[in-house]
């Protein structure tokens, strides 16, 4: 797996959820304005982050964030708000790590150069990527 990938998916967590934690804490904890606006800053840093992905299939980055996202989340929030996850919280993460390794690392999946583009599909056939050229 490229560091740079596993870099950007942490940052992009991390600015997500730290975002969101901000907004939560001005909206449902009373903190202010200055919790809010922070948020959505943090949360605006996220969009750049993502975009860096070397792999240039938006769809494909960020069905695998999501998996990031979960797990993160988790992460997030056993050491921030000392939550215990139970057995199926940590069964659940597990099979979103797998789920992120198979979209951003399957079989015959080249790592995709930044600004690689590809042809628009011609047919309906064509929408289904089946990974073969």
């Amino acid at each position: 797996m490229p560091i740079k990938t596993v870099v950007l998916f942490a940052l992009a967590a991390l600015a997500e959820i730290g975002g969101t934690w901000l907004i939560w804490q001005g909206l449902r904890e009373h903190r202010g304005l200055l919790w809010l606006a922070g948020g959505v800053v943090v949360l605006g840093f996220y969009g750049f982050v993502a975009a860096l992905q070397p792999d240039s299939n938006f769809g494909r980055v960020l069905a695998a964030y999501g998996g990031v996202f979960i797990i993160g989340a988790l992460i997030w929030g056993v050491v921030v708000d000392k939550f215990r996850p139970d057995r199926w919280d940590l069964i659940g993460v597990g099979i979103c790590l797998v789920g992120v390794l198979v979209i951003m690392f399957g079989p015959d999946r080249p790592v995709a150069d930044a600004h690689e583009t590809e042809p628009a599909p011609t047919s309906a056939d064509s929408l289904v990527d089946t990974g073969h050229r």
